[in-house]
């Protein structure tokens, strides 16, 4: 209890016994105060988790951009795709470290959580549970349910969180049926993301096998998730859309389409959880190879505007070169326009990330392992700088305010 508090109490006894009684009830009525998002602002610096072979910690300055290296945070088998919960307390991943006990039940896929050291942003292993091919994992807005898009058996699922930060038992599983027009790759579903609603309301998985954006809706107190109603959107036939994000102002959402090399603006009806597109854009350059196809879709914190990547081709990404594709967003309508295509310097962006604070964009090319930094006009428009760091097939990227 502070001292504040306690001056308070012996005032009360000193004044009125009973009332002392009274402030006991209402203080101890408020219970454990929630944490709250930090103000980028006030941040003086991060941790910065990338995953790939394994997932590297480096400390990041906002205010200048460096990034120093911290070590290798965790061995982790698999494709590392990083997520946190709302106070950042426990860090969750695809893959699991070499030393799970339970490895023989991880062979079809896995989930694992680690808790994180507040002072020193150290990984501590927790569990690993058993998943169905996950390509993406997020968290809703209470951290006490991880979703699950499972590309490799087609599927969208869901997992209780416990109290200790570890993974719990599989609460939902929704499997896809299903093929679109695209005979090499559309055969069956592929589910790639999952998103959570800024309302924590409903979850939008986009299907790349079938062309269509699938939504659920949230149970927080059984943490499972059930089919909206309408079940999904379908965008155009033979776009394959990847990954998905929310507009500023919650009248929008975005999907990145993989094999179509675009972005759908949808508008966003947040009380019935439908999207309904609006808008299809090239996130090609003007003389784009057959080879380009999108990855990964990022909003700044501004809103303003959008960043795509692109990949290059399914199994043979090193025939394309990276870049990163600019959109200026339209406040009123959602729709975007492309102001600048930005190489990276490298083979496959499979993801990128920009700093809370909106300064940054940090770009891995998975291929040339490397993590190549830009600096964020106020124009929107990128600008190479000088930090550019060794890292082994990067692919996820986690900011976490340090002390």
């Amino acid at each position: 209890m502070g001292v504040a508090n306690w001056s308070f109490l012996k005032a009360c006894v000193r004044v009125a016994p009973g009332i002392m009684v009274t402030a006991f009830v209402a203080i101890a009525a408020m219970g454990p105060q929630k944490a709250h998002a930090a103000d980028p602002q006030t941040v003086s610096s991060y941790f910065v988790y990338v995953g790939g072979r394994g997932i590297n910690q480096y400390r990041f300055d906002p205010k200048t951009g460096t990034l120093t290296s911290m070590g290798v945070a965790a061995q982790v088998r698999g494709e590392s795709w990083l997520s946190t919960d709302p106070q950042h307390r426990y860090l969750y991943t695809i893959g699991a470290p070499a030393s799970a006990p339970n490895q023989a039940d991880l062979r079809g896929g896995s989930v694992s959580s680690f808790s994180i050291d507040p002072r020193t942003g150290a990984l501590t292993y927790l569990n690993s549970v058993s998943s169905k091919g996950t390509a993406h994992i997020s968290l809703d807005n209470t951290g006490k349910i991880l979703f699950a898009a499972n590309y490799g058996s087609g599927s969208v699922s869901s997992f209780a969180i416990k109290d200790d930060g570890s993974i719990g038992a599989m609460t939902s599983l929704d499997q896809h049926t299903g093929s679109s027009i695209n005979p090499a790759r559309q055969t069956r579903p592929r589910p790639h993301s999952v998103v959570v609603s800024p309302d924590n309301r409903f979850v939008f998985a986009p299907d790349l096998g079938l062309d269509k954006i699938f939504i659920y809706k949230i149970d927080p107190a059984k943490q499972t998730i059930t089919p909206n109603t309408p079940a999904y959107v379908e965008v155009k036939p033979g776009l394959g859309p990847r990954h998905f994000t929310f507009g500023a102002n919650g009248k929008f959402a975005y999907v990145l389409c993989e094999m179509g090399s675009s972005v759908v603006t949808l508008g966003y009806d947040a009380a019935k959880g439908i999207v309904t597109p609006i808008q299809t854009s090239s996130i090609l350059p003007p003389n784009p190879t057959p080879e380009d196809q999108g990855s990964e879709i990022r909003r700044a914190p501004s809103g303003r505007y959008l960043y795509t990547s692109n990949q290059g081709p399914e199994g043979h990404s090193e025939l394309a070169d990276g870049y990163l594709t600019v959109f200026q967003v339209d406040g009123k309508t959602g729709m975007v326009k492309q102001i600048q295509v930005q190489p990276t310097g490298g083979k496959e962006v499979r993801s990128f990330a920009i700093d809370p604070t909106g300064k940054y964009l940090l770009a891995g090319n998975g291929v040339s392992n490397t993590v190549v930094e830009f600096a964020i006009g106020k124009d929107g428009k990128l600008t190479a700088t000088k930090q550019n760091i060794n890292v082994g097939s990067p692919s996820s990227f986690l900011f976490i305010p340090a002390p």
